[in-house]
């Protein structure tokens, strides 16, 4: 895990979110306090568990995106998942202890991805080592009389070849030149014998020993020198790579440092005070309390070996517009001590949202015309007045927050987007008066608007 202040953590998110600076101070600290407890003496490092968070706030003002990039800053093992798709334990769907699966995979990922880079090196020469055997012909074997002095010398032979060729080879001469590789057969298709959620696991199991039980012969193919070398150092990087240190290492890593985002929390709370919320769906009671222990620190089974979820920080986003965090079971609204409530949009941040991200909807859209060789350019009163529309509309309509822009904006450069491959003008700017003459009628309809916008 990268060992960033949350100062710093802040400021990388800042980067990339406009505002919702209580929701950045509460996921900074929760993640420093992750590498605090490892400096810990082991003895006390068991008893400090993580404080859980629940992000509260409308939908599009930057919950889950805080998640997103919040997964590509930590470096620890990161798993996002939506509530509404677990149900209760005998029905048919996913059940939560899936998502501790789906953790301990992208620990293993983490954990191979850090071997690969380890081993890379070595693989790499490897690789070269078996493109020149492919490239040179065997060497006969021993000679009949058995002249020990012939025999040097075609080895000697040999060796001068393979130098000659190892040169030719790294100078990138070969690239073209037609090999022969093995490849390992094709894994079995997948065994669905047990399809229910609560069944995954066996499910896994039943496939992994099929797989072992139908042989998988090797293909033989013919590919360019060009075309082998990543195979080939694919292959011996996964040789080089113990799969039990590799398995043992993700299990300790997603037990220690793992995060579990679980969004849309609020649509499995009752909204009828009792956290009871039964009807068309089934029981979203029923959820919470197969949540609980999964919160509150359990053991699950996985194929890699059994996990403990006591130090896995879970971080909770709902916007709880038709239901109350209070409608949530008292004993799951406990472990979620940490509540931070996230601001509305204002028409000021609409503007900010457009300008200063790295990856801004404005600078997204000047990218891709840029491939068909037009300029795009959005004068500030343009920008101004995206953000004023997005704001108006939000109000009248819908309140879906920053999402609103990607509707409005791609109505603004929607004609542009089509004509952009035959535009004799590769350069064009759009102003205010472009915006309010492609978007104010649809505006002031607040029929049109609310089917269009």
């Amino acid at each position: 895990m990268r060992d960033l202040t949350p100062r710093q953590i802040v400021a990388e998110l800042d980067r990339d979110i406009v505002g919702q600076a209580d929701a950045k101070r509460a996921v900074a600290i929760a993640l420093r306090n992750r590498w605090r407890r490892q400096q810990l003496s082991e003895e006390l490092r068991e008893q400090v568990t993580p404080k859980n968070i629940l992000l509260i706030g409308p939908t599009g003002v930057g919950k889950t995106e805080i998640a997103r990039r919040l997964a590509k800053l930590v470096g620890a093992p990161f798993v996002k998942v939506e509530a509404t798709k677990y149900t209760e334990v005998g029905y048919y769907g996913r059940d939560v202890e899936s998502l501790v699966r789906d953790l301990v995979e992208a620990a293993v990922g983490l954990v191979r991805v850090k071997e690969r880079e380890k081993v890379a090196e070595a693989a790499r020469d490897r690789a070269e080592g078996r493109l020149l055997d492919l490239l040179i012909p065997a060497a006969p074997g021993p000679w009949a009389d058995g002249e020990s002095g012939t025999a040097d010398e075609a080895a000697e032979r040999r060796q001068r070849t393979r130098d000659k060729m190892k040169a030719r080879l790294e100078a990138g001469e070969l690239e073209d030149r037609q090999v022969e590789i093995t490849l390992p057969g094709r894994a079995v298709a997948p065994v669905s014998i047990l399809g229910a959620g609560n069944m995954e696991q066996m499910e896994m199991d039943l496939q992994g020993m099929f797989e072992k039980m139908v042989p998988k012969p090797p293909q033989a193919r013919s590919v360019t020198v060009a075309e082998a070398r990543p195979i080939l150092i694919a292959q011996e990087t996964e040789a080089m790579i113990e799969p039990e240190k590799v398995h043992q290492a993700a299990v300790a890593l997603a037990e220690e440092v793992g995060i579990v985002f679980l969004d849309e929390i609020d649509k499995i709370a009752g909204d009828d005070g009792g956290g009871g919320g039964r009807g068309p769906d089934v029981s979203r009671q029923g959820v919470q309390r197969d949540l609980l222990p999964i919160v509150e620190g359990t053991t699950v089974n996985t194929k890699y070996g059994p996990v403990n979820t006591d130090h896995v920080l879970f971080i909770a986003a709902g916007a709880f517009h038709r239901s109350k965090p209070s409608d949530l079971m008292p004993e799951l609204q406990g472990r979620f001590p940490i509540r931070v409530e996230l601001n509305d949009l204002t028409r000021d941040d609409f503007a900010r949202i457009l300008r200063e991200p790295r990856a801004s909807l404005i600078k997204q859209y000047q990218a891709l015309l840029a491939t068909e060789g037009v300029t795009l350019e959005f004068t500030p009163e343009a920008i101004d007045a995206m953000a004023d529309l997005a704001h108006q509309v939000n109000r009248s309509t819908q309140n879906i927050g920053a999402r609103r822009l990607h509707t409005i904006l791609e109505r603004v450069v929607e004609d542009l987007s089509f004509e952009a491959p035959d535009r004799a003008e590769k350069h064009v700017v759009i102003d205010a008066d472009d915006v309010r003459r492609r978007l104010e009628s649809l505006a002031k309809d607040e029929d049109l608007s609310r089917f269009i916008l």
